[in-house]
Formats: C-alpha cells, sequence, structure tokens
C-alpha cells in the first residue's frame, strides 16, 4: 500500500546562518514546513510549524533571548498549518495523527490547531520535554506540545498504518529523540528528516548546526539517512532555502 504525500510550506523563520550549518554566516530565511499524509487508514501530519502568537507576541511565547535570535515576518496571517490545511479543503479537526520530528517550536507549535489528533513522539524526546532541566537545555517549551492530545510514545522504529507504508525512524542527536519519516508513495520512496538534515550541505559535508544535543549521534543519523539515500529514497531537507524552492505545495502531490 501507498500513501500520498503533501508538502506545505508554514511560512518563514529568519535566522543566522551560522547557527544552521557550521562555518558559514549571514541571515537565511528557513522555510517551515508540514507535510500532509494521506492513507486509506487515516491522515497524519508530520510537523505542525509555529504557533500563531510567535507572529504577534515572539517574546511572550518564547522569551526574550529566542525572539532576539530569530525573526518571525516572514511568518504571515495564513502560514499556519491551520490555514494551510483549510486552503485545501481539509479539516484540521479530521487528521488523526500528528508525528512531530521533535519538539522544537517550529515543529510543534501548530498541534494546538490540529485538536483531534494523537501525537506519536519518540518516548525519549517526550521524557526529555517532562524534565525542567533537559528541556531548559534543548529549548522545549511545553506551549507547544502541552494540548491534552493522546501522546503515543514509541521506541525506534514504528509503523505508523502497519503495513510499511509510514514509518517513524529514529534519528538522534538535534535533540534527544528526534526522529523522521519514510513514507511509501506512488513516485517511490521518500524520507522526511526535519532536523537531522537541515541543508543538503549538511549530508554531503558533514556541517552540522549550533543547536546539537548529541554530536556524535547526530553524525550516525546522517550517517543513517545517506544509507537510505543510496537504496533509492528522495530525502526531503528539513530547513534548505534551495531545495524548497522546487518543492510542489499542496494540493499538488510533493512527489
Amino acid at each position: 500500500m501507498v500513501a500520498k504525500l503533501y508538502a506545505m510550506t508554514c511560512g518563514r523563520l529568519v535566522g543566522r546562518l551560522k547557527d544552521m550549518i557550521e562555518g558559514e554566516d549571514g541571515p537565511v530565511a528557513l522555510p517551515i514546513p508540514s507535510y500532509l499524509i494521506e492513507h486509506p487508514k487515516g491522515r497524519a501530519l508530520f510537523d505542525t510549524g509555529m504557533h500563531p502568537q510567535c507572529r504577534t507576541d515572539a517574546a511572550g511565547r518564547l522569551g526574550e533571548r529566542v525572539a532576539r535570535i530569530f525573526g518571525f515576518e516572514q511568518y504571515g496571517a495564513q502560514d499556519d498549518v491551520k490555514s494551510r490545511l483549510e486552503s485545501i479543503d481539509r479539516d484540521p479537526g479530521k487528521v488523526d495523527f500528528i508525528v512531530n520530528s521533535h519538539l522544537h517550536f517550529d515543529h510543534a507549535g501548530g498541534n494546538e490547531l490540529v485538536p483531534n489528533a494523537t501525537m506519536v513522539v519518540q518516548k525519549r524526546e517526550w521524557q526529555a520535554a517532562q524534565d525542567p532541566e533537559t528541556a531548559a537545555k534543548v529549548g522545549f517549551f511545553k506551549a507547544d506540545f502541552d494540548h491534552g492530545h493522546p501522546v503515543k510514545q514509541v521506541e525506534g522504529e514504528h509503523d505508523l498504518f502497519g503495513d510499511g507504508s509510514v514509518v517513524c525512524i529514529p534519528t538522534y542527536g538535534h535533540t534527544p529523540g528526534h526522529q523522521s519519516l519514510k513514507v511509501r508513495t506512488e513516485a517511490g520512496e521518500i524520507v522526511l528528516t526535519g532536523d537531522a538534515c537541515y541543508f543538503c550541505r549538511t549530508l554531503r559535508e558533514r556541517r552540522l548546526p549550533r543547536f546539537v544535543y548529541d554530536r556524535a549521534e547526530m553524525l550516525a543519523s546522517l550517517d543513517r539517512l545517506e544509507a537510505l539515500e543510496r537504496g533509492g529514497a528522495k530525502l526531503f531537507f528539513g530547513h534548505d532555502p534551495d531545495f524548497w524552492k522546487d518543492v510542489p505545495q499542496a494540493p499538488v502531490p510533493a512527489f
């Protein structure tokens, strides 16, 4: 069985290139992706982008430090995941699963806007987010993910629909329990890397971002992604502006 995959750029986050890839500098506008996966057994999102409050009161939601590092001027009024879904005639209330790659504000901030879904997250990511010291170190905010959703904590690979078409794969390192998502479509196998691989250059040159919880684990995850690519999978990089210029937007299938 195969699934349908749709990509949605949920605005852009302006940051410093030196925070995203070693050895470079200057500003960069990072695409913020969310993906809709439609399967005969249900509908899932891989990541949900940012919360609309980031647009109006980033400091109030994320704190002064984060609000100083990032700019939100390219996050428009219709860029949140709810608006993006409604623009393609999909009801956010009828999404069955939110698969969060991890729990940072630009990947889980829109969870609140998808009220009836079950969150699917790696157990070690969820446990890290519940520990105040680790959460502060990694940059987790409960406002992004603590909204009463049922939470399915998985360990390692997890077959979302039970037929091998949509599979969570552990890609630890960026955060304690980061995961990527493998999706089998009619056109071939896709791997949504999330922040396991910000840019294509991250993979090719092994230049990591500044925001890394465990450098050795992230490098091992890049090895795993590269092996999947060699096996024929197409990688969708997490925040690569050059890559995302050519990604078809929903309602056109991403691949």
